[in-house]
């Protein structure tokens, strides 16, 4: 799941001297370095939070993140998920053969997994990291054979089913956000859990953040996320709270290691992953949709859906052979085109090289992991609140009649249920369990289920 932009989208901008409107929605022009430099960092700026998210969230969960002795493991995860953002999205802008759209799509590290990750790695340490490293790549060349057909699965996720999906995955998630603003799952249980200069911390997080979005303009509005974490952090430096240390130990350059984690056969961590590739196959359909139709000025091609569904799943499958997490497009940037009015894909292409340069560089994810987990709690608390905003966007597409309510009532009740009361299945097999208690699963799989047997069935629109 990909977070939205915190601005609100304004007209779009001018078109920079030397270009004419043609040349600024069309896909294929290279606007030269001068613009291309500035607006593909651009890009990294507006994706760059969300995409390391996931990592310290998977980390932290499996008790290798934060206040951890050994922090080397949290910093390479950190390193893969920039650099296989950027090599996904390369896939994406560049292409090779039938995978990839070419077009200025972002690809970034998927929050749709987290609500099946955590509970595969709660408390297990590094060791559960080899059970995600193959599920990834299960998942990733599911993902890639699913883009074969994606023209004739999408009649099974109406607005209904995927407005759904993605407010179960915020709400799923946001509990993370509170934890890591009152200091995170190794601080419970002691006095520092829920201290007043944590959510100091985390208050100055949002609120900068909020500030940037509703009154600043251009970079500083599209980079607020990443700007109210530095202030956060310049706050948490001024308090005492920053340790450089483990920037100062990190190495200069680092190459991916392959099967770092090792690899596991895990039969529910597997399923799990193979089915959330589903709904991240119909994120990127979406995406793909928005900027034809909304800047290019035409509807999406079946090679475009295809291309961009194929570099989803072969970017997973190849990043997960380095101890990558799975990839998807990034929404939020299929918004910064419409603002900035460019489709050039070798712009995002720019970006993407960036990305690649920062993943190499080990101090860059050393420096990343000196941020207090109270400052970062401020961050996810905005992301994950936007994500069940952009889930009730969806969901406004929905005639909301009775079959609709029953449907979604019932989907939305079992799913947090099993999630907040996971003794209730504890007579199940291990694997049952752990899909089952996700939340995000039982509810997608009980909502496209009854949406198709129900008479009245909700229909997907056509564009």
């Amino acid at each position: 799941m990909t977070v939205a932009p915190l601005a609100v989208p304004q007209a779009a901008a001018e078109q920079p001297m030397g270009m004419t409107a043609a040349q600024a929605r069309d896909p294929d022009h290279f606007p030269g370095l001068a613009i291309a430099i500035p607006l593909g960092i651009q890009h990294v700026l507006a994706m760059f939070v969300s995409n390391i998210t996931p990592a310290i969230i998977i980390a932290g969960a499996a008790g290798f993140g934060y206040g951890s002795a050994e922090p080397s493991a949290l910093i390479y995860m950190i390193q893969m998920a920039m650099l296989f953002a950027g090599l996904t999205t390369l896939l994406q802008t560049v292409g090779v053969g039938p995978v990839g759209a070419r077009l200025p799509l972002v690809q970034g590290t998927s929050f749709a997994f987290l609500p099946v990750i955590i509970p595969i790695c709660a408390g297990r340490g590094v060791d559960a990291m080899a059970e995600l490293t193959a599920a990834a790549l299960c998942g990733g060349l599911f993902h890639a054979v699913l883009s074969m057909f994606v023209g004739r699965i999408r009649f099974a996720l109406p607005p209904l089913v995927t407005g759904l999906v993605v407010l179960m995955i915020a709400l799923s998630l946001m509990r993370v956000g509170i934890q890591y603003a009152a200091g995170g799952v190794m601080a419970q249980g002691t006095p520092a859990y829920g201290a007043g200069a944590g959510w100091l911390l985390a208050g100055v997080v949002i609120i900068t953040t909020l500030g940037l979005s509703f009154f600043a303009r251009g970079l500083w509005s599209t980079a607020s996320v990443l700007l109210g974490l530095l202030a956060g952090y310049a706050l948490a430096a001024a308090m005492g709270r920053v340790s450089l240390d483990p920037i100062g130990v990190a190495p200069v350059v680092m190459l991916p290691d392959p099967f770092h984690f090792g690899f596991a056969l895990s039969a529910s961590a597997i399923v799990g992953f193979c089915l959330m590739g589903f709904i991240s196959a119909i994120e990127s359909i979406a995406d793909v949709s928005a900027i034809c139709e909304a800047n290019v000025g035409r509807p999406a091609r079946d090679n475009e859906l295809i291309g961009a569904t194929a570099a989803d799943g072969v970017g997973t499958a190849i990043g997960a052979l380095f101890g990558a997490m799975p990839n998807t497009s990034f929404s939020q940037n299929v918004g910064l085109i419409a603002i900035t009015g460019i489709v050039s894909r070798h712009v995002v292409t720019v970006g993407a090289l960036f990305l690649v340069l920062c993943g190499l560089v080990p101090k860059i994810g050393a420096a990343i992991t000196t941020i207090p987990i109270e400052v970062l709690g401020g961050g996810v608390i905005l992301m994950f609140g936007m994500v069940a905003s952009a889930a009730l966007s969806m969901l406004s597409a929905v005639a909301w009649t009775q079959r609709n309510m029953l449907i979604f009532g019932l989907a939305l009740s079992l799913g947090i249920g099993l999630e907040l009361e996971p003794d209730a299945l504890s007579h199940l097999p291990a694997s049952a369990r752990i899909i089952l208690a996700s939340g995000v699963l039982p509810a997608a799989v009980v909502a496209v289920i009854l949406n198709l047997i129900v008479p009245g069935r909700t229909a997907v629109p056509q564009n």
